[in-house]
């Protein structure tokens, strides 16, 4: 059980680094574009504050790697930072789209429970 929670861990870091790159790097970018259904102006004028929100989703990945790194020592850091993400995740959906709740805050749970049960 231990290796698929930090499996899924992993995988959760990972998406935060692509979202990361998304809102930090392709905000106003086509791939951007498409990822958030922006368009070009509404990207342009809102392009400092995505790369904002993309800092705290580094942030995010950053603790579950470090969580990681720290093996079994690490289980407080995973719960903490995957607690942030359920809860950024389930604001997330409440106030900007609900597809947040299925790529941000169903999988923060997830994993939540694996790493609980481990």
């Amino acid at each position: 059980m231990t290796t698929l929670a930090n499996i899924v861990v992993a995988l959760i870091a990972l998406l935060h680094v692509y979202i990361l790159v998304l809102e930090m790097f392709l905000w106003d970018k086509p791939a951007g574009l498409r990822a958030f259904g922006q368009t070009q102006e509404a990207a342009t004028a809102s392009r400092v504050l995505a790369a904002n929100q993309g800092l705290y989703n580094g942030f995010l990945a950053a603790g579950l790697f470090w969580g990681l790194w720290l093996g079994p020592d690490g289980t407080a850091v995973k719960v903490f930072f995957l607690g942030c993400v359920l809860v950024a995740g389930l604001f997330g959906a409440a106030t900007a789209s609900r597809k947040i709740l299925f790529v941000q805050a169903i999988p923060a749970l997830v994993g939540l429970g694996l790493v609980l049960a481990a």
